[in-house]
């Protein structure tokens, strides 16, 4: 059996920073851990699932003692943000009743949603219940990406696909994925597509290149965690 390590547990607190930054007592730890989870589930449901369909990737939380703030990456950050700001204004009112403590709404735009492995997992779960063909689909997204920048890319769809009764996998691929390496910056995302026929799932890996190369992500701030100690050469 292979022992597969999800890409992005593997490398956090090595290069990569932690999507929760904040410290807490024993006793207020899980409360904490819920509230997290119950933030990143609404502002999903709210900006994903329901219009104006933002196309937001990640979600960082940071805490203090009397703020929460939290980091939104998105591919439609005026979606976000809204006529005169109205819409983050509504976000920030609906964090603060949900968590009731004083919140901040930060925006940061991703440059490339060709590269960036939850839009192109996304994107492709779309298509896929539109009835698309799921060969040319996977094509074109792993094209997009190798121009968009990316050093490799693998796609894996497995389900009942294009409704056949049995359900297979297909995997199509461009360039290296460089899993095992942990200076290796790879994004990974896994989607699932409700189809009519059933659940079509959709893992996504996108290598973008060394750490080492790469420019600071602004959304690893000097908060508890939020750099990553780079792996230096011995």
């Amino acid at each position: 059996m292979g022992q597969k390590v999800h890409p992005f547990g593997f490398r956090v607190g090595v290069t990569e920073a932690h999507k929760s930054r904040w410290y807490a007592p024993k006793a207020l730890f899980a409360e904490l851990l819920v509230e997290d989870y119950r933030i990143r589930e609404y502002v999903d449901k709210r900006l994903n699932r329901t219009p104006p369909f933002a196309a937001v990737s990640d979600i960082h939380i940071e805490r203090t003692r009397e703020e929460l703030t939290v980091i939104v990456k998105t591919a439609r950050p005026g979606l976000v943000i809204g006529p005169k700001g109205s819409e983050i204004e509504k976000l920030t009112n609906d964090l603060q009743v949900l968590t009731g403590r004083k919140a901040a709404v930060k925006i940061l735009e991703i440059r490339s949603p060709d590269t960036n492995a939850v839009l192109v997992g996304e994107s492709i779960a779309e298509q896929m219940k539109k009835r698309g063909n799921f060969r040319r689909m996977l094509k074109q997204r792993c094209e997009a990406a190798m121009q968009a920048g990316a050093k490799g890319i693998r796609i894996q769809v497995s389900g009942r696909l294009g409704g056949a009764e049995m359900s297979r996998k297909f995997v199509t691929r461009e360039g290296s994925i460089p899993l095992s390496t942990l200076q290796a910056e790879v994004d990974y995302a896994c989607v699932e597509s409700n189809t009519t026929y059933g659940v079509i799932g959709v893992k996504v890996w996108i290598y973008k290149g060394m750490y080492t190369d790469a420019d600071e992500d602004p959304a690893t701030t000097r908060a508890a965690g939020g750099r990553a100690r780079a792996r230096g050469r011995r």
